[in-house]
């Protein structure tokens, strides 16, 4: 009778590839799957799965944990939302290639872009490199609990090449975007998954700059796109603004097509053109059905801005009154605002900005949820601000402030400012169905103090299986081979996404009829002492990395097997014979 490492036995297997799903046993060995179906061996460890769901590990693609990676090892919040590979150095941004110079350049503009506080960043990273092959040489002698792939950012190569001129978007020579050409080569020969950039006025550095890329012409994208051609590997990867979509949508299209290589763009609802996306995943899809390989990043639930007292950002943070309290320690602010003197000026008082977002959003209290247990990310009318209030026979900032200060000042209201344009995830749902799109954007790593979505796996399970009243479900075998396989493949990872022999063994066993998102919290574990947002999830029974269990009923176990992957991994052989 064979033995295994470890069997997971009579759970309900949905495999990844889109096939219904099926009860069954999984065995692993030397850290990949070596078999599915009824195993009559003996596991080191079993796991009795018998009610519950086992899938493959979940490929995040586009995250921001490019700092972290270099001073922690728990990819955290992804990894406690079944995550098992995540794809960081999205949108441009990142730490490599990097000159001493230009160190504080780069933290102010992630600080800006990604909301991770200067402090943080300065304490936190080693900067152990200069080149792009470099910093893949110090994250391979790291280990995490999950695995993890870098992408080569343009501002960081930009600024590399071109100094202040790349910083001040002045436009690149064709010295400079042949250099920026053999720097791509090499970051894509040594390892990177592919190469970020950003075309949008919404990324800007701590001190309101633009992203050093925003302006970047078709020669110099072109020119970096056809370094990763000549190396025959690499996905692109972008984010714009698409203030003139059919001549953006044609540009990326035409990068596609000079230089071979896959890319990828987010697409999102915005409040401005509620039907805008649908040109553009319009634009996507005619490519994709020409053989182009395009694809569409799409989240599964609003892009929402978190706001509360311990949070960046609330509806009194333009208010002078709140400014006389705003650098005083949390316990202090929750006591100024409970006294009644202090209550009584704060909300007699007025927003003071020129800043639209503080000025216009943070005052939209028919657009501000409030954020509570269970969490519902598709709130009707009746959670408004407006509507509370209302009910409640005060003003809206009335209301805001009372439900702050619930959980000794530690409620959060929701502020969805994409995706939800209509009140509804009707359109999501059609993002998601589309055969161009992938799951993306949940931006793990980044916006400490204002967005958590990180736990975007874990609404996909409950939300769009299990929950939904609001509309139409989407089946867990769709959703499953979506953020699994078709996520492993786009990014050129062959070996894992499937519950198949010889695959890798990332897997996760899930205890659906009982998961569970809970309510985001702040929590103080960066460099220092920096505060982050962190969302946990009950209903994981067991996440599995390589073979080991790096997480157990949502607590992590301390297993370290997560590496560095360096480029394209190729598909077991075993599977490849059977083709």
């Amino acid at each position: 009778m064979a033995t295994y490492d470890l069997i997971i036995r009579g759970g309900t297997i949905i495999d990844g590839s889109g096939a219904p799903a099926f009860e069954g046993d999984v065995a692993v060995s030397g850290g990949v799957i070596a078999a599915v179906g009824k195993v009559n061996g003996k596991g080191i460890e079993e796991i009795d799965a018998r009610g519950q769901t086992v899938t493959p590990g979940f490929v995040d693609l586009h995250t921001h944990y490019d700092g972290q990676v270099t001073w922690g090892e728990a990819i955290s919040p992804s990894s406690l939302h079944g995550v098992t590979t995540a794809v960081m150095g999205n949108c441009g941004v990142g730490f490599a290639p990097c000159k001493p110079a230009d160190h504080d350049r780069l933290i102010r503009l992630m600080e800006g872009v990604e909301d991770i506080p200067f402090p943080v960043l300065a304490e936190g990273l080693p900067w152990a490199w200069q080149s792009f092959p470099d910093y893949l040489d110090y994250l391979s002698e790291r280990r995490f609990d999950t695995d993890i792939c870098a992408q080569l950012p343009h501002a960081a190569l930009r600024v590399f090449v071109m100094g202040d001129r790349g910083a001040n978007r002045e436009d690149a020579t064709l010295d400079d975007i042949k250099a920026m050409k053999e720097l791509a080569k090499e970051a894509v020969l040594a390892g990177a998954m592919g190469f970020s950039t950003s075309r949008t006025l919404n990324h800007r550095t701590s001190d309101g700059q633009p992203t050093p890329t925003l302006t970047a012409s078709q020669d110099e994208l072109l020119g970096i796109a056809m370094g990763l051609a000549e190396a025959g590997r690499g996905v692109l990867q972008f984010v714009s603004d698409f203030n003139d979509p059919q001549k953006e949508a044609a540009l990326l299209r035409g990068l596609v097509e000079k230089s071979g290589r896959p890319l990828s763009v987010s697409l999102a609802q915005a409040d401005v053109a509620p039907e805008g996306w649908r040109l553009l995943l319009g634009a996507i899809e005619a490519a994709a059905a020409d053989g182009l390989p395009m694809r569409a990043q799409v989240a599964p639930r609003p892009v929402g801005v978190l706001l509360g007292l311990e949070l960046t950002l609330n509806p009194f943070s333009a208010h002078p009154v709140y400014r006389e309290i705003a650098a005083l320690p949390f316990t202090e602010r929750v006591a100024r605002l409970n006294d009644a003197d202090f209550r009584a000026r704060l909300l007699a008082d007025e927003p003071s900005t020129d800043n639209p977002f503080l000025k216009v959003m943070l005052r939209s209290f028919g657009k501000i949820f409030q954020l509570s247990d269970p969490v519902d990310y598709e709130p009707g009318p009746e959670r408004t601000l407006k509507a509370i209030a209302a009910r409640r026979g005060v003003k809206p900032e009335e209301a805001a402030l009372d439900l702050m200060l619930e959980r000794g000042g530690r409620g959060m209201l929701y502020l969805p400012f994409l995706n939800y344009a209509q009140g509804t995830l009707d359109p999501i749902a059609e993002m998601m169905q589309s055969p161009a799109s992938l799951p993306g954007l949940s931006d793990g790593g980044a916006h400490v103090g204002m967005i958590c979505d990180g736990s975007f796996t874990t609404t996909m399970l409950t939300h769009w299986i299990r929950d939904r009243h609001r509309g139409a479900k989407l089946s867990p075998e769709f959703l499953v081979h979506r953020q699994a396989r078709a996520t492993a493949e786009w990014i050129g990872l062959w070996d894992r996404g499937l519950i198949a022999p010889g695959y890798r063994a990332d897997l996760n066993v899930i205890d659906l009829a009982n998961l569970k998102l809970h309510l985001p919290e702040v929590i103080h574990d960066l460099p220092a002492n920096g505060r982050r947002l962190m969302q946990r999830a009950s209903g994981y029974t067991a996440t599995i990395l390589k073979g080991e269990i790096t997480h157990r009923d949502g607590t992590p176990t301390g297993a370290r097997p997560g590496r560095l992957v360096r480029g394209r991994q190729e598909a077991p052989a075993s599977a490849l014979a059977a083709e």
